[in-house]
């Protein structure tokens, strides 16, 4: 092959990865044999330029996609930042920088792996939000971003200003998330940015909303507007708006800092919540960026370090198939167990037919694993050069590995399914479903006991999981089980008959109903039987719910009457108006800061709603409570300048307990 047809096949290639990663928040390839592509475009350009392509991705920032979500012109443009790889490079960014003739000092960045957006605001009030598209013109996700808890609707300071920013997924979110879509059968996010990307831009700013998304903002436009002469003032400044920044960020004032804050934090990374796979280096002095300068693409000022990925070598030993809640089909790969990023992984996801046999992934092939956004293990690619001779090609499986059935695969998509209603794997993942933390959260009710009871005959429905107390002395006979799990087994099933509405209805498993559209719908009707009669124009008029949740919450009640009647004998939970002297925190506004020992955000934030209180994202003089954890950062602040009571999580457990 030629120069010539290389760097057009390495261009034309590398467009195909962009335009799934960015229209279709979906990519065949990691990030990291992306960048090791685009290096090698990049180098064959520098060597031949004669040969560049005129839409070569070298060139170009973002994508521009074809939503169809109207768009926003975005004045100055949002430009992408050139990657550095090692110690060298940055040595190499930093020379450049001294050879135009200055000497500044940086600020380093995690950088968050999400989605650039950007958020305008008119005397204070939030009124546009956009993706940042191509770098000039990005989509109009207003709505959207609405729903983000983290982002101020009203600033404290009546202002025009611009603020750019990450949206992203915590790693809590997203784990929540795919184990629902799991038990639902649906595919799951390949890692946090994609899911990130994917909610941002639904039509339905409810799905949004259900997806939890959080964001760091990191600059403000026109800084010199506001007095602003340093990205550490500009992030000072947003803290001061009441924006969430990342409360890492650090001033360095050689470059010997910079590398320092970088091999810190390539450790440190694995403590947080969120993930971010890099560094962001930024000269500080914005006065000095003009006479550093630009490229077509990226700032020369900034420059986006890469942290190496967690991968490994290991022998791929099988490849077995799972069945999902509405009968989809992943293929699955049995590994030889290896050490990841601190845990031992014996099975990775393959996706579907489409992704093994364009790597050409092989039983018996030694394969890179990685974590992916060091969560969900996946095959990364092919080690070929161990490739045995007499490996045979794959070759997707043609009935499904439950029942037996026929698979189908309908035209323009990739994944195969059971059409069966009857197929047990279908059965079982919503069985499996039901009982999770997601639904009515039975301790000790995990998916191999669900197996088990089902192989068993115990559990064939819903319904069945309610009935087992009449089969107590048949069951603790059964191997694995005795009469102490048993007992607390059926103990936990009688507990879950009082189970709030709203955990009963997300255990309904119905799509688009997660836990926070559940509780909005426990809130307006009294009872499950309410809501299974409830019309469709008595779902669409709640301000939180939009067609889509509605239309599927009518379609799941009218395929299931039977099913949820039955259901209603056992369970049938009303909503309990709670007394007012248990409303401790009636009307009171409180602020969750840092990370708190022993409860997650979504714990401390159930008990103050409970309690009759309101979760606020920012301090301000409205604020009568603030519980600050470890790495509490600026909200921190602010609150001890405002004069605000600030506790711990020991102090709020004995004030709420």
């Amino acid at each position: 092959m030629n120069i010539k047809q290389k760097i057009y096949n390495l261009t034309e290639s590398l467009n195909r990865y962009r335009y799934e990663y960015y229209e279709l928040d979906n990519p065949t390839i990691s990030d990291v044999e992306y960048d090791s592509l685009l290096r090698q475009l990049e180098e064959l350009e520098k060597e031949y330029p004669e040969y560049i392509m005129p839409h070569s991705p070298t060139k170009e920032v973002g994508y521009t996609t074809s939503s169809s979500l109207s768009k926003v012109t975005l004045t100055p443009p949002m430009l992408s930042l050139a990657n550095a790889f090692n110690e060298g490079e940055i040595y190499e960014f930093y020379q450049r920088i001294l050879k135009a003739g200055v000497k500044p000092t940086f600020v380093c960045e995690l950088k968050i792996d999400g989605i650039a957006s950007s958020a305008i605001y008119n005397k204070g009030i939030f009124v546009t939000g956009s993706t940042r598209g191509d770098g000039s013109v990005g989509e109009n996700i207003t709505a959207n971003m609405k729903t983000i808890n983290h982002l101020p609707k009203v600033l404290d300071e009546d202002i025009d200003v611009e603020v750019r920013g990450e949206v992203f997924m915590s790693t809590e979110v997203f784990d929540r998330l795919n184990e629902a879509r799991v038990a639902n059968g649906e595919d799951t996010f390949r890692n946090p940015r994609n899911a990130a990307g994917g909610s941002l831009r639904q039509l339905d700013a409810n799905i949004t909303r259900d997806r939890e998304l959080d964001i760091f903002n990191y600059t403000l436009v026109n800084q010199d507007k506001y007095g602003i002469k340093t990205q550490y003032e500009a992030l000072k400044y947003l803290e001061k708006l009441g924006f969430n920044t990342n409360p890492h960020y650090r001033l360095c004032k050689t470059i010997e800092e910079v590398l320092d804050y970088i091999n810190e934090w390539s450790e440190l990374r694995k403590t947080l919540p969120y993930e971010t796979d890099g560094v962001v280096i930024k000269v500080n002095e914005f006065a000095l960026h003009d006479e550093i300068g630009y490229t077509v693409k990226s700032p020369k000022w900034a420059i986006s370090y890469k942290f190496p990925a967690f991968a490994v070598e290991t022998k791929l030993l099988d490849i077995v198939y799972s069945v999902g809640r509405t009968g989809n089909i992943t293929p699955n790969a049995v590994l030889e167990p290896v050490m990841i990023a601190g845990s031992l992984v014996q099975r990775a996801t393959l996706n579907n037919e489409d992704f093994i046999k364009e790597r050409d992934i092989r039983i018996g092939d030694y394969v890179v694993v990685r974590k992916a956004g060091e969560i969900i293990p996946e095959v990364v690619n092919v080690v070929l050069s161990r490739r045995e001779e007499s490996l045979e090609p794959f070759e997707m499986i043609q009935n499904c590995p439950s029942c037996g059935e026929e698979l189908v695969r309908r035209p323009n998509e990739v994944l195969h399914f059971c059409v069966n209603d009857e197929c047990v794997g279908r059965q079982v993942a919503s069985l499996t479903y039901f009982v999770s933390k997601s639904g009515m959260d039975i301790d000790g009710f995990g998916d191999k006991l669900v197996s088990q009871l089902y192989d068993e005959g115990y559990i064939k429905k819903l319904t069945d999981i309610y009935r087992l107390v009449n089969y107590r002395d048949d069951l603790i006979k059964l191997e694995g089980l005795g009469v102490k799990s048993i007992d607390t087994l059926l103990e936990n099933i009688e507990k879950s008959k009082s189970s709030p509405l709203e955990k009963v209805i997300s255990s309904l498993g119905i799509r688009f109903v997660g836990t926070k559209i559940a509780k909005v719908l426990a809130n307006k009707f009294p009872s499950l039987t309410s809501l299974m009669n409830a019309g469709y124009d008595e779902i669409i008029s709640i301000n939180e719910v939009g067609e889509a949740i509605a239309t599927s919450v009518i379609n799941y009640f009218e395929n299931n009457s039977d099913l949820v009647n039955e259901l209603i004998k056992y369970v049938n939970p009303i909503k309990v108006a709670k007394n007012i002297e248990d409303l401790k925190l009636s009307g009171k506004m409180i602020v969750l800061t840092g990370r708190l020992p022993n409860l997650t955000r979504e714990e401390a934030t159930k008990i103050i709603e409970d309690l009759g209180g309101n979760v606020a994202s920012s301090v301000s003089k409205k604020t009568w409570l603030v519980v600050a954890g470890t790495d509490a950062g600026s909200k921190l602040d602010k609150a001890q300048k405002l004069g605000v009571r600030i506790i711990d999580e020991k102090e709020f457990m004995e004030m709420v307990k």
